[in-house]
């Protein structure tokens, strides 16, 4: 791998020894599968994924991708890991989820290969794990076609977060693996407003994702304290 490429080498082999496990619901990704409708329902209310060319950057295992797919978008999912998009090429397969395609290539590099190409993009759960957030989005809004949606959701940093997105949901309920976060990659929601307007995206909705560790239950609301979603626009 290059060393200009925004991306963690320990980052990627963490998730590439799981990479087996992405659509097992009883897995370390049953949090992903769970969340999914939520985000999915939020990304079509504002978007409208029925027609519209997506693209999923840090796609993973495929899990958004497909679902995006499946609400009648023409789908892209990029990522860095080989195993992960093994993964992914082979559930959309088994599935037989059509308008779907998945690549193996940086965000930064498809930016400079096909600027203002799709209507949506998305980028969910990944900005905290790679070494430059702010490149990320910079190239995410490169993508994105003038007036199109860009999508990102992360994790606050703040005590709050720290106790429930890490100690509790990685030691305490084992809801993940233990290492899957670390505090001080965690991004405060001022700074990426800061690197979405640097980018030229206008915030235009916040949404918090809330978890009670006990029920296992999700809900979207107004908390943006722990995990949160943005909403942006390029502007035209």
């Amino acid at each position: 791998m290059s060393e200009t490429v925004n991306a963690d080498p320990a980052e990627l082999a963490k998730f590439s020894e799981l990479a087996h496990r992405w659509w097992d619901t009883d897995s370390e990704f049953r949090p992903l599968h769970q969340i999914n409708p939520l985000r999915l329902g939020w990304i079509d209310g504002l978007a409208g994924l029925s027609s519209k060319v997506v693209l999923d950057v840090g796609c993973g295992g495929g899990i958004l991708s497909d679902s995006m797919a499946r609400k009648g978008a023409n789908v892209t999912g990029i990522d860095l890991s080989t195993k992960a998009l093994r993964v992914a090429r082979l559930h959309a397969l088994e599935a037989q989820t059509s308008n779907l395609q998945f690549r193996e290539v940086s965000v930064e590099a498809l930016a400079a290969e096909q600027p203002a190409s799709f209507d949506v993009v998305t980028c969910m759960e990944m900005l905290e794990h790679v070494p430059d957030p702010a490149s990320v989005v910079k190239a995410c809004a490169q993508l994105v076609k003038p007036g199109g949606w860009v999508f990102f959701s992360t994790i606050n940093r703040n005590p709050k977060a720290f106790a429930l997105a890490i100690v509790g949901a990685e030691y305490i309920f084992n809801m993940l693996p233990r290492g899957t976060h670390e505090y001080a990659k965690l991004i405060r929601p001022s700074e990426l407003a800061a690197s979405c307007r640097a980018a030229g995206l206008d915030v235009t909705h916040t949404c918090g994702l809330e978890h009670n560790p006990l029920t296992r239950r999700y809900w979207l609301g107004n908390d943006t304290s722990v995990n949160y979603m943005f909403a942006t626009r390029r502007g035209v």
